[in-house]
């Protein structure tokens, strides 16, 4: 017998405030007795635009299934990095710290994230207590960290410099494909420098050895998709980006699951589902 999919409510807080004003975040509820497991989801943009309203597809489905799911805004754009990583790890701890009041699990959180929201979702996940991303203390003091259960990335931009190289050279190419676009400005209105997208890198932290956190991972990845499945075109991996990330992450100790699906469905239920399962076998 299949099982009912939970009703649900929705709830927008300020979870921190800034200078230029507070960053929001939507919680949607399962209906019924808690406390809920609860994943932290990210939208994408090219770390750029786009907000938390292009999250709520996959978090309905994630709702329904029974999970609390509270997707992000954050600073980001000209902000830079690592403004982004700031408030995503300040906002998991304010989840944790008002777990109790809002039925939540603190010690069952996930974190999700699509396209550039894939790559925030994994670094955050890999540097939990990396000193800068921490900078704002906890509210009220509360002992929490920002340490999650697993994660999901949906077609992640999993290497900011390879992929920004790879949209450069197909944009002086003088006849670049249309996704190109305006991505080599996304990407320097927020990195700044190459630098920067070298250092806040999932794939070269792994390659470089960087002690990180290593919790169970799932890449839905489109075909086709150049956007974000492609081969580095400096690098000597024999394979695209995604293959290179699955093998260095299981390399240094990682469990880490790559599906793919096709690319013309992947904002629906062939990404939602898979996600919903995997959170389902490590949340609950």
């Amino acid at each position: 017998m299949s099982k009912q999919p939970f009703d649900y409510t929705v709830a927008d807080f300020n979870y921190i405030e800034h200078a230029d004003g507070p960053q929001r975040l939507r919680l949607f509820m399962p209906v019924g007795t808690g406390p809920f497991p609860l994943i932290v989801d990210l939208h994408g943009g090219a770390w750029s635009n786009q907000d938390l309203k292009d999250c709520e597809p996959r978090d309905l489905v994630l709702a329904k299934a029974g999970f609390a799911v509270a997707a992000l805004n954050f600073r980001h754009a000209g902000s830079g990095y690592p403004t982004s990583l700031v408030d995503i790890n300040y906002a998991i701890r304010w989840l944790k710290a008002h777990a109790g009041k809002l039925g939540l699990r603190a010690d069952a959180v996930g974190l999700s994230g699509q396209s550039s929201g894939g790559h925030l979702a994994m670094l955050s996940a890999m540097r939990p207590a990396d000193p800068r991303y921490t900078a704002i203390a906890s509210p009220d003091g509360a002992k929490v960290d920002a340490t999650v259960k697993a994660v999901v990335m949906q077609w992640p931009v999993i290497n900011p410099l390879s992929r920004y190289r790879n949209a450069v050279k197909l944009r002086d190419s003088g006849n670049p494909p249309a996704w190109v676009g305006d991505i080599p400005s996304r990407h320097d209105l927020y990195w700044k420098t190459e630098a920067a997208m070298e250092e806040g890198n999932p794939m070269l932290l792994l390659e470089r050895g960087e002690k990180v956190q290593m919790l169970p991972a799932l890449w839905i990845q489109g075909r086709p998709d150049p956007t974000h499945d492609y081969r580095d075109p400096v690098g000597t991996f024999d394979g695209n980006e995604p293959e290179r990330f699955a093998h260095n992450y299981r390399k240094a100790g990682g469990d880490l699951e790559l599906l793919y699906i096709d690319n013309a469905t992947r904002g629906t239920e062939t990404s939602h589902n898979p996600t919903a399962a995997f959170f389902a076998r490590h949340l609950t």
